[in-house]
């Protein structure tokens, strides 16, 4: 048996390798896309509201800043207090064919050093935590951000 993969939200994101999106919702009356995905009504202050389609968004997109997490994040961040803390990267991308910026992890060995506002990264699955034996465990799945032309 193998550590089975699940998600960390629901419905956030599907799909492997190439075929990997991110889900998000669009609005049938006003064509206003959501990330994350909204279900109940739309968002638009303007809209009265609208049927919401889940739509997968662009896997590509332009840093639009970027950072990296030098501190332990408080609960309900998962990580292991007996280890020592291991920074990681921030970006928020901006899809340019749905007009959001969307929050993720660059994907493990990229660093703040890798990256430049408007560069272009994709998005990649990604695995946000691993608990129990490689057997009987669980990985967390999630998406992470990698520059284009990098494969890893």
């Amino acid at each position: 048996m193998v550590r089975s993969r699940t998600p960390v939200v629901a419905d956030w994101f599907a799909g492997e390798g190439d075929d990997f999106r991110l889900l998000g919702t669009r609005c049938s009356a006003c064509a206003s896309v959501f990330f994350p995905r909204e279900d109940a009504l739309c968002r638009n202050p303007g809209c009265s509201g609208g049927d919401l389609v889940e739509v997968p968004l662009s896997r590509r997109g332009r840093v639009w800043s970027y950072t990296d997490a030098r501190y332990r994040p408080p609960d309900p961040y998962v990580s292991d207090r007996e280890l020592p803390w291991q920074p990681y990267t921030l970006i928020a991308v901006e899809l340019a064919a749905e007009r959001m910026v969307v929050l993720g992890q660059g994907a493990p060995g990229v660093r703040v050093a890798d990256l430049e506002v408007g560069m272009e990264v994709e998005v990649v699955p990604g695995v946000l935590n691993e608990d129990g034996d490689a057997e009987t465990g669980t990985a967390w799945t999630t998406w992470h951000w990698r520059p284009t032309g990098v494969t890893a």
